[in-house]
């Protein structure tokens, strides 16, 4: 897929990857960009840097995705790639009780962003593009989708989830016009992953991390292949294929990793 010419809806798009795949999506020439997020001075500021379109959205709350997906249809027409962006890392990996689970608040939070955004937006978007037989559904998750995040237990379960919600997507519709790709990165100087490392999580990630920008320039070569995994890691296929190789080697591995990361974890 090209985006040239194309009508875009980016949801967490006030900043860090969604805010890079804004300009970059306006840059390769798309006919419009939809500047969704909740944050509205925020998104407001891209889309008058991008010559794009601000749309206050919680992606939490379907209403409001229903009508970010009526208010784009009503402008622009049809809709041609959908960015389901927007997520949160809520809740390290002890509870306010000192125990190993984090808050409850946590955790819903965390699938109502991290997972039923996405089913949100699915069930938005979807029936225009089977109608049309085309469109492209590109969810944002994490490389702890497919391998795990040893700071956040709610983080971690959700962004599997939101893998496997793309899988089911690519299953039942890659037949019918609709393609999917599912964006998996690693570390990345986001206002996300820089607070989290400042409050004592996330920290064996900044080594390695990458700018906003290098995931946007991943996101359109991945388009462009129309590929289902996005890695703007390289490393991460390898570690992928290692855990799947073998299993409890892994978690082996693994567990001398959360030993080094956090040595003081009940």
């Amino acid at each position: 897929m090209e985006v040239r010419d194309r009508v875009v809806i980016v949801t967490g798009g006030a900043s860090g990857i969604g805010a890079a795949l804004c300009h970059r999506f306006a840059a390769e020439g798309a006919r419009a960009v939809v500047v969704a997020d909740r944050d509205r001075n925020g998104a407001s500021e891209i889309a008058r840097k991008i010559g794009g379109l601000a749309v206050t959205t919680d992606v939490a709350v379907e209403r409001d995705m229903k009508a970010l997906v009526g208010e784009a249809l009503q402008r622009f027409g049809a809709i041609n790639l959908f960015c389901s962006n927007a997520g949160v890392a809520l809740g390290g990996g002890f509870g306010e009780d000192g125990g190993p689970f984090a808050p409850e608040d946590a955790w819903r939070t965390s699938f109502d962003v991290n997972v039923m955004a996405h089913v949100y937006a699915a069930r938005a978007v979807l029936p225009g593009m089977l109608a049309r037989s085309s469109g492209y559904l590109l969810s944002t998750a994490s490389a702890a989708g497919l391998l795990t995040d040893l700071g956040s237990q709610a983080y971690s379960v959700t962004k599997h989830a939101a893998v496997a919600f793309a899988e089911w997507l690519a299953i039942h519709y890659g037949d019918r016009g609709i393609r999917v790709s599912c964006l998996c990165p690693q570390g990345v100087r986001t206002p996300m992953l820089m607070g989290a490392a400042a409050a004592g999580a996330g920290g064996h990630l900044t080594p390695g991390m990458i700018a906003p920008e290098e995931v946007a320039e991943a996101v359109v070569a991945g388009l462009r292949r129309e590929e289902f995994l996005i890695l703007p890691h390289p490393e991460v296929r390898e570690y992928f294929q290692r855990k799947a190789q073998d299993y409890d080697r892994w978690l082996r591995g693994m567990r001398r990793l959360r030993d080094r990361v956090y040595p003081k974890m009940p």
